[in-house]
């Protein structure tokens, strides 16, 4: 696999991601204007924590790592008009045909992750809070060309029936070109692909480049990064050893069983070639 160049890299690989949301004095920022220009208001007081991981309920259950766990606090104080809310945001380039097809369930598999670890024993279902599972997508997972897709539970008999859950599933598609959205969300969406000066158009996104350059310059993420590629270039290596193993598995397989079924034609024949001698001999079998 070919190694891109730390200075290459953009906001939709997950090195360069994880890099610019756990780098000390900007993670939080960064995170805080990314909500900003998808949501068009003002954030404070977050809680962020990089690669949250969730363990399975159970050894034999499936845990997830959230690319970007994000929990707003104390919002009301700044604007009645909002309530406190999670928000897990997941730079998304995996584009495989059986992912594309489950990412609906996936979507779903992530909210009720994040629910089930909100409430304390005994607390009021009531607080509950919003979640909004973000996907940044540099593939289009429903094919319509949306530059975004939001997405909540609804009554099918009466779409009008109020039914607020909190729960929201929104994909940014970068390479969209329909739908009503900001001109600063659109250009963010193709910031998000092309991390540079030459895309950084506006002032919040030439804030975010002045981030990014910290993180690309700093010799202990570069060292990271050499370490993370290793890392990774030896996971598909050992994908691929795996892979190479199961079809040879496969291959004695099919081998070893066209052997029994060769073993069990030749003794079917050579029982017909004793049962035709002994019809010559002694004559038919008795009914």
């Amino acid at each position: 696999m070919n190694q891109k160049k730390l200075k290459d890299l953009n906001l939709m690989d997950d090195f360069l991601f994880q890099a610019v949301m756990t780098y000390p004095d900007i993670g939080e920022l960064f995170a805080q204007r990314i909500l900003e220009l998808i949501f068009h208001r003002q954030f404070q007081n977050l809680t962020i924590v990089a690669q949250k991981v969730y363990g399975g309920m159970d050894t034999d259950l499936r845990g997830a790592r959230l690319d970007l766990y994000v929990e707003e606090n104390d919002c009301t104080k700044m604007d009645a008009a909002y309530d406190d809310s999670i928000y897990d945001l997941e730079p998304d380039r995996n584009n495989k045909v059986s992912m594309v097809k489950a990412f609906p369930k996936r979507a779903r598999f992530y909210h009720a992750t994040i629910d089930r670890h909100i409430l304390k024993s005994g607390e009021e279902f009531g607080n509950l809070k919003n979640v909004y599972v973000i996907f940044l997508c540099n593939y289009d997972p429903f094919g319509y060309d949306r530059m975004q897709y939001t997405i909540k539970n609804m009554c099918v008999e009466d779409t009008d029936m109020p039914y607020e859950d909190g729960a929201r599933t929104i994909v940014l598609y970068t390479k969209g070109t329909k739908g009503d959205v900001s001109e600063e969300l659109r250009q963010f969406l193709d910031y998000m692909e092309h991390t540079d000066h030459a895309h950084a158009v506006s002032d919040t996104l030439r804030e975010l480049q002045e981030m990014v350059d910290i993180v690309k310059h700093d010799g202990e993420v570069s060292l990271a990064y050499m370490k993370w590629f290793e890392h990774d270039r030896m996971m598909v290596e050992e994908g691929r050893e795996e892979e190479r193993k199961n079809t040879e598995r496969e291959r004695l397989r099919a081998e070893n069983a066209e052997a029994r079924a060769y073993s069990a034609e030749t003794r079917a024949n050579s029982a017909e070639t004793e049962l035709a001698k002994y019809r010559l001999l002694y004559g038919n079998l008795p009914s």
